[in-house]
């Protein structure tokens, strides 16, 4: 572990879990940065703000992460880390690092056409897709958007039930079918602690 100064520039939507490793793992020597969780409905908005915040802070850090996986930005978070010499999370979206490599095969391999939620995407679901991707005014999207996904797959960190109440209610609302897969932060935790 890095016993100097960390910068985390992170997506809004890992927040909470990042705030309890940081928490459960003494992290003193890391500050976190989250930035809106919004901006994965427009992903291409991803790199200008990660960029913004590494140039006003690369000279108050000894060490700046990148708190996002690729989250759709067709590589151009690791041009930013090729620029700076900055770190980022592996992978290509945050459901890979919460499940596990083998395991988000593993689910992927058993039903290609799967939605992924996490517990941030549960309880946010009608906010962040339905109001936020325009289908609560617009209805005909949500068969253009969804119509190929099979199944809802909840990625649970926490056990909270209200957090699966809100991930079977989405699956409601998008006729798909339900299936939770218990993560915890352990994988997230093994992905991170290194790089702290």
């Amino acid at each position: 572990m890095s016993t100097g100064s960390v910068y985390l520039i992170a997506c809004g939507a890992l927040a909470h879990e990042i705030v309890q490793l940081k928490t459960l793992n003494n992290w003193e020597n890391l500050t976190v940065q989250c930035l809106p969780a919004e901006l994965h409905n427009r992903p291409e908005k991803i790199p200008v703000a990660v960029e913004q915040k590494i140039l006003e802070n690369q000279d108050r850090f000894d060490k700046i992460l990148i708190g996002y996986a690729d989250c759709g930005t067709g590589g151009m978070l690791d041009q930013l880390v090729e620029k700076y010499g900055v770190s980022r999370i592996p992978g290509a979206h945050c459901y890979e690092f919460f499940a596990g490599s083998n395991v988000f095969e593993q689910l992927v391999e058993r039903e290609l056409g799967s939605l992924y939620l996490t517990d941030y995407l549960a309880r946010n679901f009608m906010r962040l897709i339905v109001k936020g991707m325009g289908i609560e005014k617009y209805p005909e999207l949500k068969d253009m958007l969804f119509g190929n996904y099979r199944k809802i797959v909840y990625l649970a960190q926490s056990d909270k039930p209200e957090f699966e109440i809100a991930a079977r209610e989405a699956a409601e609302y998008l006729d798909l079918e339900f299936e939770k897969q218990i993560t915890g932060l352990e994988p997230f935790e093994s992905v991170l602690s290194p790089m702290v």
